[in-house]
């Protein structure tokens, strides 16, 4: 007799992620009894299920009781398992600064105008709310070393940190593009993030990638506009 908890968890450490639309993924999400089964069977080995409504995958990360036990050390925190230099580090808060915190806000906001929208219809239809990394732009890379090369060792080192960070899964990399890996999503906490990151020394990020994308709306509305006359 198969175990489908068992053979999902086993699939998550292969597999390192999974989509949200796979059919076990969906079965414990949807399925409180299964949830609890699959969370408690976790914790047993120290791991939690990393996932957000809004994300379009699921992974697994280490349990909270547990994140002392495997990060911290006598020369300090580390801030993964995976061995990233502090360079990728960095570079991956700034990644997810611009791809996952934008495409969040705007999920949080279409999912609010479509509840105040709702409440006078007593049998609305939910809609569902974009989760793909399609939802965002995608990041130049040449903008990206022209913002941050200088900040992060230039573009040699640059170019290595967005290599290791795709061959772990946080981003695509495609015709000098930047896209939202399957597991940038999953990387932070956005409720323990988002607040640092707009308050903080990252605001700037924000306000650079908003501004940037509101030029080339304008550039692009003009030429549309010379072209029609």
């Amino acid at each position: 007799m198969t175990d489908p908890i068992a053979s999902l968890i086993a699939r998550l450490l292969a597999e390192r992620w999974l989509p949200r639309e796979d059919a076990a993924v969906r079965a414990v999400l949807v399925d409180a009894e299964l949830r609890d089964d699959l969370d408690r069977r976790l914790a047993a080995a120290g791991l939690r299920l990393l996932e957000h409504p809004f994300a379009a995958h699921v992974a697994l990360g280490i349990a909270r009781a547990q994140e002392h036990d495997v990060f911290g050390g006598a020369r300090g925190w580390a801030a993964s398992n995976l061995q990233l230099d502090r360079d990728a580090m960095a570079l991956l808060v700034v990644l997810w600064a611009l791809l996952v915190l934008p495409k969040r806000q705007r999920q949080i906001a279409r999912q609010q105008n479509e509840a105040a929208q709702d409440q006078a219809q007593m049998f609305a239809e939910l809609k569902p709310v974009p989760v793909g990394a399609e939802v965002v732009e995608p990041v130049n890379e040449r903008t990206l070393l022209a913002d941050f090369g200088d900040k992060l060792g230039g573009k040699t080192r640059l170019n290595l940190a967005l290599g290791t960070l795709q061959r772990h899964g946080f981003i695509v990399r495609r015709k000098e593009r930047i896209h939202e890996g399957p597991l940038l999503d999953l990387a932070f906490d956005y409720e323990r993030m988002a607040g640092r990151v707009m308050d903080g020394a990252l605001a700037f990020v924000v306000a650079q990638a908003r501004e940037a994308k509101a030029d080339a709306a304008e550039d692009a509305e003009s030429m549309e506009t010379a072209t029609d006359v």
